[in-house]
């Protein structure tokens, strides 16, 4: 099946077979292998990529579905020669330690940042008339679909707490 989806900026044309995953066409039919498979099953979000500027988990969602879409993978968040400010942040405060959801993170901090200026409430946010407080507290609870088995949480919510502090 034909799709066109805007990948990292460029429209890629995919022919693909319409039960092929977002997930495997950015890593196996475009080369871009930034984005992990973990689980496969939407459980660890090293797959995390963003989609029209949400969030979203690549394993468990169609390419076909995309069609017309813009996706943001790593990739086009920066590479080594050109880190965004969030990678930058997770170098500085040491954010990773084997770096294999490191991307999924990035993408999802990203999509996570961003509905928190749109002030959607998550579970930890307490005030639902106000603007939302980016805690500690709010910031685990949003990341809390992105698993770091080498367990550098304390790390990643400093990286997220220190690049928003910046762009504020």
């Amino acid at each position: 099946m034909r799709t066109t989806i805007d990948v990292n900026g460029e429209p890629r044309e995919l022919d693909v077979d319409p039960r092929v995953t977002l997930l495997d066409a950015l890593r196996e039919h475009l080369g871009l292998t930034g984005s992990k498979k973990g689980c496969d099953h939407g459980q660890c979000g090293a797959c995390t990529v963003l989609v029209n500027g949400v969030r979203v988990n690549s394993c468990l969602s169609l390419a076909v579905m995309h069609d017309g879409d813009e996706v943001t993978t790593i990739e086009g968040v920066g590479m080594p020669d050109r880190l965004h400010p969030l990678q930058k942040a997770f170098l500085e405060e040491d954010a990773f330690q084997c770096g294999y959801c490191t991307p999924g993170q990035i993408c999802s901090a990203l999509g996570m940042l961003q509905e928190v200026e749109a002030n959607w409430p998550s579970q930890e946010t307490a005030d639902l008339t106000g603007k939302v407080a980016l805690t500690d507290a709010e910031i685990r609870e949003r990341m809390s679909g992105n698993i770091c088995r080498c367990s550098a949480y304390p790390q990643i919510v400093a990286a997220i707490r220190s690049y928003a502090g910046e762009q504020a």
